[in-house]
């Protein structure tokens, strides 16, 4: 007898009746509601991405060939992280706001309108958070892609060893001027004589 009907408790009262009527209204208007939410991150994501590149707000070195190698790699996997993620959630937000792709469905695996419209904003409103959270890292890898531009170490500058009578000097050549060379020592500034000079050579490095 447990699989049949069962009367309720009572008549429904007033307030039964308005949440009857307020639980309708909400599951009636509940996939709009997250369409149009998926619509209004979608944009305001949207503006704040391209504020950001656009106007340059953030902007790190044009070259990043100016980086030490090992970090050039870095800036690059950031970017590559950043592009995907950012792909992956402006996709999974426009699915939120428009729904699925279209697709055939047979007719017995329809489920009733109501229910129909509340398992889409079910899954609409779980495909609108991972698509805010993908968003949100794109501009944190692209925050740290920047950053790392500015603040990562410079590519080391070719220095020049010269060998004179009275002693050898490595530097980096900051100027040339009448046959004499500055170079930017650990010493600091240096200038030789180029024409006392027995010998010049190219390292990577002073010191190696």
């Amino acid at each position: 007898m447990s699989g049949y009907l069962r009367p309720g408790p009572g008549p429904a009262t007033p307030a039964d009746l308005l949440s009857a009527r307020d639980r309708d209204h909400l599951l009636r208007t509940e996939l709009t509601r997250v369409r149009e939410a998926a619509v209004a991150w979608r944009n305001g994501l949207g503006g704040l991405l391209a504020a950001l590149i656009g106007f340059s707000l953030i902007k790190g070195r044009a070259d990043i060939g100016q980086l030490a190698p090992g970090w050039a790699v870095v800036v690059g996997v950031l970017l590559l992280t950043a592009l995907l993620a950012g792909a992956v959630g402006a996709l999974l937000l426009i699915r939120a706001a428009h729904g699925r792709r279209p697709r055939i469905a047979s007719a017995n695996t329809v489920p009733p309108g109501r229910a129909a419209d509340h398992l889409e904003a079910l899954a609409a409103a779980t495909v609108l958070r991972r698509g805010v959270t993908l968003t949100l890292v794109c501009t944190a890898f692209l925050v740290a892609a920047v950053a790392t531009t500015w603040y990562g170490p410079e590519r080391g500058k070719p220095a020049l060893r010269i060998t004179t009578p009275g002693g050898t000097v490595c530097g980096s050549v900051i100027r040339v001027d009448r046959g004499t060379l500055v170079l930017k020592t650990a010493d600091g500034e240096i200038a030789t004589d180029l024409t006392t000079a027995s010998a010049l050579q190219a390292v990577e490095k002073c010191g190696g």
